[in-house]
């Protein structure tokens, strides 16, 4: 244990006294044992002496401690207590909870995991750091001799009756631990997911008192975040952790930022959520913690926190790399309850996309300031390396929107597009209202709108991408209303912290957008926290934040790049929406129009392109026939057959023709047209898609 200066050491009296309980001594058996009187342990434990050298000594080999640790107070002596599962007795009242309701306001989706965990982990960054908080994450799967050792130092035998009890029920919660028994059972396997974060402050604070660690292992509800521009505000994003657990249970190691009890390293409690259940004739309300049984009268018989020897974390998968504070959950059982990630192979790769999707921009740096966050993946399996560590590049996931936010932070934007690699800047005003109670016609903050040409690779282009605080993803929207012909972009809008601001208003935009997320963190939108903290209005400020944004955008769009020869562009100029609509040569609003049109050309000489319809709204489907024509230079329009044609959003393919549902307003699809019925090559004329009547459709 390193000590920084005496700062960090622990009193000796309020030391000792810890040590006397731990022993289950008396300061006069103490005294005897030193051979003193009881006043003169008494004047130590109050702070009214300190112990010569030759007593610390002494002292220690009656504890049956190091000296040093006497002299740094970096160690407790050992305790007879045993680590233990305490089982929460039922309710008085009689009342039951068969789950944890909080539990339920995500999906037990392994992405759902990597977002909300690594969101705490980003608010928990150390405070006055200037590097990212590290997070690694670790699949490690155990079978034979590996599982049995691990279930032996969970105390498996300890809780199999109350998981046999809890499967036994027919509720949600019991299917889902019945589940996780049979496959336990079945397959003589379990996944262990590890969340590992590094330069953060660790579960600081008191056991059941207010803190970082009651926040955590002790309630519910309670976000304890410190800092203002925190992504969380509801204290749910931790429930995943246990929420993704198919046996509901979490164990903990955390190395703390700040002492307690004198120490800081490896403060380890295991907490397990189970429904009401009854054991040999003894009703449980839910929760179990594992770990030392408390003395205090108040507490007693209560599993508290303890601090393990590098023995017991080696046991329990807990052991952590380096003695950078932050905290390590294990989560016992990981599942994706979405079902599209079975094999941890593939539990892997969607780690791997959650993370760069949802923090891209936390994990870009500029050349003078450091990313907020470092973030990698790896697969084990019982101890040996599946899958190597897999560090999450930004710019390998998110190459166009890395870049727009790297210009940014290196201060080389511009005010108009027109070369391919750059990034334009523009401020949009959000007015942030006052308090409920409150007078005045509010604080506005500028905002940024970051624009950028697509990347060629990117499947989702012309979005807008928000975020504030951390840099975490709130939301990506298609932006709409896009000016005819637009060449394929990303944009980025960064408000409040995000900014890089620490301006009063900056500060003032944090709270308001942090009250107008819901629990999912993924939206700015009306909420009950908006509601009633802010003055009459406050939605319709949010509202007309997303139509300045919007129109930012549009606004940089609108004035088009000039590309090399032989770029993306070059190919954007061959593409055309035919302004005709259905009909050639006038637009007619009540039916089916093309609104926007991507494409290529393949190495086949084929144009695969990918379109957008607007449908005008009735209760019938339509049925259209899709025409792709060659605007060559001379002559007419030559119709080319399609050699594919796929449906997308509220379509579905006909022999040929496009069904669009009833009642939607806008669907795609995607084509690629047949090489032999072109008649000249591809890249010497332009393509018009357009959308005809289908024989047979009734208008």
């Amino acid at each position: 244990m390193q000590v920084a200066n005496d700062v960090d050491v622990e009193e000796f009296g309020v030391w000792l006294a810890r040590q006397l309980k731990r022993r289950n001594m008396t300061q006069a058996e103490l005294a005897e044992a030193l051979g003193i009187t009881r006043a003169g342990v008494s004047a130590w434990v109050t702070g009214r002496a300190e112990p010569r050298e030759d007593k610390k000594r002494a002292i220690a080999e009656v504890l049956g401690i190091d000296e040093a640790a006497v002299h740094l107070r970096t160690a407790d002596a050992p305790s007879g207590r045993p680590i233990a599962w305490y089982h929460r007795p039922a309710h008085a009242d009689g009342g039951r909870e068969f789950g944890n309701a909080a539990a339920f306001a995500f999906d037990a989706d392994v992405s759902v995991l990597a977002r909300e965990a690594t969101q705490n982990s980003l608010d928990e960054r150390r405070q006055g750091s200037s590097r990212p908080v590290r997070v690694r994450y670790m699949l490690h799967e155990l079978s034979g001799e590996h599982l049995r050792e691990f279930l032996e130092a969970l105390r498996w035998e300890e809780l199999l009756p109350h998981y046999e009890a809890a499967a036994a029920q027919q509720q949600k919660v019991g299917r889902v631990i019945a589940e996780g028994l049979r496959e336990l059972r079945d397959t003589d396997t379990l996944l262990l997911l590890r969340v590992d974060d590094y330069n953060a402050s660790g579960l600081t604070g008191p056991e059941y008192g207010d803190g970082r660690f009651a926040a955590v292992v002790r309630r519910q509800l309670d976000s304890h975040k410190s800092a203002r521009h925190a992504s969380g505000s509801y204290g749910l994003g931790k429930v995943t952790l246990w929420a993704t657990s198919r046996l509901g249970l979490v164990l903990i190691n955390s190395m703390l930022s700040e002492p307690h009890e004198g120490r800081t390293e490896r403060r380890v409690i295991g907490r397990l959520d189970l429904p009401w259940r009854e054991v040999a004739g003894e009703a449980f309300a839910g929760p179990a913690w594992l770990g030392e049984e408390d003395t205090e009268p108040e507490y007693e018989g209560v599993s508290r926190s303890w601090w393990a020897d590098e023995a017991t974390t080696d046991r329990l998968h807990l052991t952590r790399a380096g003695s950078d504070p932050g905290t390590s959950f294990l989560v016992v059982g990981a599942h994706d309850a979405a079902g599209d990630a079975e094999t941890v192979q593939e539990m892997h790769e969607k780690l791997v996309r959650s993370l760069a999707e949802n923090f891209w921009a936390a994990m870009t740096h500029g050349a003078a300031e450091d990313a907020l966050l470092e973030a990698s993946v790896t697969t084990m399996r019982n101890g040996q390396v599946l899958i190597k560590e897999q560090r999450v590049d930004p710019h390998d996931h998110e190459p166009a929107r890395s870049r727009a936010l790297q210009a940014y932070l290196d201060g080389a934007t511009v005010d108009r597009l027109t070369e391919i690699d750059q990034v334009a800047l523009v401020h949009v005003p959000l007015t942030v209202p006052p308090a409920r109670g409150q007078r005045g016609a509010g604080v506005e903050h500028r905002a940024v709108v970051l624009v950028t040409p697509a990347d060629d690779g990117d499947s989702e282009p012309n979005r807008l991408v928000c975020m504030r605080g951390s840099r975490m993803t709130v939301s990506a929207r298609r932006v709409p209303d896009l000016p005819m012909g637009t060449n394929p972009f990303q944009a980025v809008l960064l408000a409040g912290r995000a900014t890089g601001s620490n301006t009063h208003d900056a500060d003032l935009a944090e709270a308001f957008l942090r009250a107008a997320e819901p629990p999912e963190h993924d939206d700015w939108t009306k909420t009950e926290e908006l509601s009633s903290g802010y003055a009459r209005g406050a939605r319709q400020r949010i509202i007309d934040f997303r139509r300045e944004m919007n129109a930012a955008v549009r606004q940089l769009v609108a004035r088009r790049e000039e590309r090399g020869n032989g770029g993306p562009a070059v190919l954007r100029e061959l593409l055309r929406l035919d302004g005709g609509g259905t009909f050639p040569g006038r637009r007619v609003d009540g039916h089916p129009t093309v609104r926007h049109v991507d494409g290529e050309l393949d190495g086949s000489g084929a144009w695969r392109v990918r379109v957008e319809v607007k449908l005008p709204l009735r209760e019938d489907p339509w049925l259209m026939a899709p025409v792709a024509k060659f605007d060559v230079r001379s002559g007419g329009r030559p119709t080319v057959r399609w050699a594919e044609l796929v449906a997308g959003e509220n379509c579905r393919v006909e022999n040929g023709h496009l069904r669009f549902e009833s009642g939607v307003r806008s669907a795609s699809f995607s084509g690629v047209t047949d090489v032999e019925s072109h008649p000249v090559a591809a890249d010497m004329a332009r393509l018009i898609v357009d959308l005809q009547k289908a024989r047979g459709e009734v208008s």
